[in-house]
């Protein structure tokens, strides 16, 4: 007999970064599978693991950043792979880089990134996801010792590895997150990235020539002082998780640190800013 589903259909706004803020506490308190869409995201739980009381203690829910409408129905069990492919279409960055899922056709282009996300956020679709890939696409990290910071699905991590990075170490506070990093380190044949679960308390005595971060807002500026800590000298830091209007903040904190912004990439309102170390 198959599995009964309590599905909720979420509409959000902002969509990002409420969505993927939506999902990690969802993911949190039982629900399984998620598929995102133009208004937000459809969550998926066991009706066995459920009870009335399930969304009570989601933050965002009750936060006044963000306005979140849902309801809720009973379904049948579904194939969630299924679900999954029909949403995900591939990607390419610049005509050099492909980003897709294992089932898509490789367009052999320059860099091909194969990604299985499930419920991590990085698939190349966001726009600050897409930014960061175009910055890299211009460094060079031959040699260089790169940390990916909020990895997500790890696909800057892959991305810096095939562009000669090493070593890298990709670090994500979210299980789910460190475990999908790992298996699409291991997809795409990577041989020198380190995947850790946790937060910037695993950055002590250690250094990097790259830096990305690509995080909400508050959590780069509560954390700046540790990055920049950790930044070798002349050493790159690329940021973004964040909105236009966001850069004096976030440029303010940055420069206490010897840190001066070089440029930025800027896609429906939000960017991503490179700083050199001075």
């Amino acid at each position: 007999m198959d599995n009964i589903y309590i599905e909720y259909n979420f509409t959000v706004s902002p969509k990002e970064p409420t969505t993927e803020i939506l999902i990690a506490e969802l993911g949190a308190v039982g629900f399984e599978s998620f598929v995102e869409n133009e208004n937000g995201v459809t969550a998926y739980i066991q009706k066995e693991e459920w009870n009335s009381s399930i969304l009570e203690g989601i933050f965002v829910l009750n936060s006044d950043e963000f306005s979140i409408e849902y309801n809720q129905t009973e379904v049948e069990q579904t194939n969630w792979n299924a679900e999954w492919e029909k949403n995900f279409t591939p990607i390419q960055v610049d005509d050099l880089i492909s980003i897709r899922a294992p089932f898509h056709e490789n367009p052999n282009l320059k860099y091909d990134i194969v990604i299985e996300p499930k419920m991590s956020f990085g698939t190349g679709h966001h726009e600050t996801t897409h930014m960061m890939v175009q910055h890299l696409l211009q460094l060079d990290l031959e040699k260089k010792k790169v940390l990916d910071m909020g990895c997500g699905t790890g696909i800057l991590a892959i991305f810096a590895e095939m562009k000669g990075a090493n070593p890298i170490d990709a670090i994500d506070i979210d299980n789910w997150c460190y475990e999908n990093s790992l298996e699409n380190v291991t997809r795409n044949k990577c041989n020198n990235i380190s995947v850790f679960e946790g937060d910037s308390s695993l950055l002590i005595n250690k250094k990097y020539d790259v830096i990305i971060a690509n995080i909400n807002r508050n959590i780069l500026l509560m954390d700046m002082k540790v990055y920049a800590n950790c930044l070798n000298e002349k050493g790159i830091l690329l940021l973004s998780g964040f909105y236009q209007e966001d850069i004096p903040i976030i440029d303010a904190e940055v420069s206490k640190y010897n840190l001066k912004l070089e440029t930025y990439i800027e896609r429906n309102n939000w960017v991503a800013l490179k700083y050199n170390k001075i």
